[in-house]
């Protein structure tokens, strides 16, 4: 069941949104939308949380945190937040039909595999 958006607080007072949150269907839906922005960001866009056609239960920097997580707690190496920066860019996932990406998809694979059970607790994906 989609959960309301975020608190905010206006003049002392806690204002509830109304809109409720969708959280995503899978981990690979969640680091897409998450790439995307990101890269807005750094080309400038200003990000408001659940701005968006469909309100989210997170913020992208809730993802990173928890792909930053899995990093130090050594489940998953610097190459596959490689993999996942580079194919997260290009909006795809690697094919591994192309003997040049079948490498790029097993760590792909791996790494939102990895990330899924920790989006699913914190009820980014569902």
């Amino acid at each position: 069941m989609p959960a309301l958006a975020h608190k905010s607080m206006t003049r002392g007072s806690t204002v509830v949104s109304q809109r409720r949150t969708e959280p995503f269907h899978s981990a690979e839906e969640a680091w897409f939308w998450t790439m995307a922005a990101l890269i807005a960001r750094r080309d400038g866009a200003r990000y408001t949380a659940n701005s968006g056609l469909v309100a989210r239960p997170c913020e992208p920097d809730d993802v990173i945190k928890c792909l930053d997580t899995l990093y130090r707690r050594r489940r998953i190496d610097l190459v596959h937040a490689r993999i996942m920066r580079i194919w997260g860019e290009r909006q795809v996932a690697p094919n591994p039909a192309y003997p040049g990406e079948r490498c790029d998809c097993r760590l792909w694979r791996e790494a939102l595999d990895r990330l899924e059970w920790p989006l699913r607790i914190k009820g980014i994906v569902a």
